[in-house]
This record gives C-alpha cells, structure tokens and sequence, in this order.
C-alpha cells in the first residue's frame, strides 16, 4: 500500500526504519518503496539524489536528536541529571535494544567510506559530551574519557548482544551496569 507523504521530514523516519533493518547496501530503491510505503516518485521528488541523498537525510536526523536529547543536555545541563537522562534516552531511542543503531550498522561496512563525517562526528562527540559532564561532576580527564569510551562501546556492544540473544531485556540490564560504572 502507498502511503501519502506531504512533507520530506515525513519520510525520513519511515527511511531510517529501512535502513536499519537492510543496512545501507542492502536498501536498494524497491524495498526502500516496499518497506516505507513510499512510491519511487516521491521519494525522488524529496530526494533527488537518490538512495545517498536518503542515507544522508537519516543521518543527520538521527544526529539532531542525538544532540537535542543526549549530546546538549551532557554538554550543557547539571552532570548528574544529564548523565541520568542520557541513559533513559538511550534506552527509549533504541527501543530497549530491539532497535539497531543505523550510525553504529554504517560503520560495520563500506558505508562507513561513504559518510566518514557524519559517522566519525556522532560517536566523537558523545564521548566528548558525556567525558566533559563527567569532568563537571570531578573526575579527570583521563578517567573521564576513559569512562565515556567504555560506556559508549557498552551501549554499542550492548545493542549488538540484545539483538543477537533476542534477549529483550539484556540492553536495560546493561545500561543499569554502566550507569553503575558511571555513577558520580
């Protein structure tokens, strides 16, 4: 069934979806239409560019609700509330591990080749971000990037494990475990 679009921003979200159950490689533009819904000429009247175009439109996306809702607030917001509402996000966002992370999936691959920038960009500044709340809060330098790179591989690991156990609630008991490791 096709589904009716009206805005681009409408069918980013249904993109990110088929791009993290294809992967990048995968999506080709007939089951990128039969996963979303979307017709061939809507997407490329939203999209010009074709699949890059898409992939490029998702990542961004995903970065700007990763600096609304983890990266600002660890930046910017009392450490401990930050850091606390980093894990709560995380967990919703990903959907307590039943959801892949696309910028974590394009990484695995030549995709990565493909959009080093936006990649690279994501998790460098989550562990800045979450590094420099746990500096605010009084631990050094070293201990806090040290930190913030073992909590971010345990989200990702974490992710990976979740989805391959199909255990559903493996990702909450680790993220409790690396709130603990965390804890200021």
């Amino acid at each position: 069934m096709v589904k009716t679009v009206f805005e681009k921003s409408d069918a980013i979200p249904l993109l990110a979806e088929a791009f993290r159950e294809l992967g990048y490689e995968g999506a080709t533009l007939s089951s990128i239409t039969a996963r979303t819904g979307l017709s061939k000429g809507s997407l490329y009247h939203f999209f010009p560019g074709g699949k890059e175009e898409m992939a490029e439109a998702v990542l961004d996306h995903v970065d700007c609700w990763f600096i609304a809702h983890v990266f600002q607030p660890l930046e910017e917001e009392e450490p401990g509330a930050a850091i606390a509402g980093m894990w709560q996000a995380v967990d919703a966002y990903f959907r307590a591990g039943q959801r892949v992370c696309l910028i974590g999936a394009f990484a695995l691959d030549e995709t990565r080749d493909r959009f080093p920038q936006a990649i690279n960009r994501y998790f460098v500044r989550w562990i800045s971000a979450l590094a420099g709340a746990l500096i605010r809060a009084g631990k050094d330098e070293k201990t806090a990037t040290q930190l913030a790179e073992h909590a971010v591989l345990g989200i990702q690991g974490a992710l990976v494990l979740t989805r391959a156990t199909a255990d559903g609630k493996l990702f909450t008991r680790a993220l409790e475990r690396l709130a603990a490791v965390l804890e200021i």
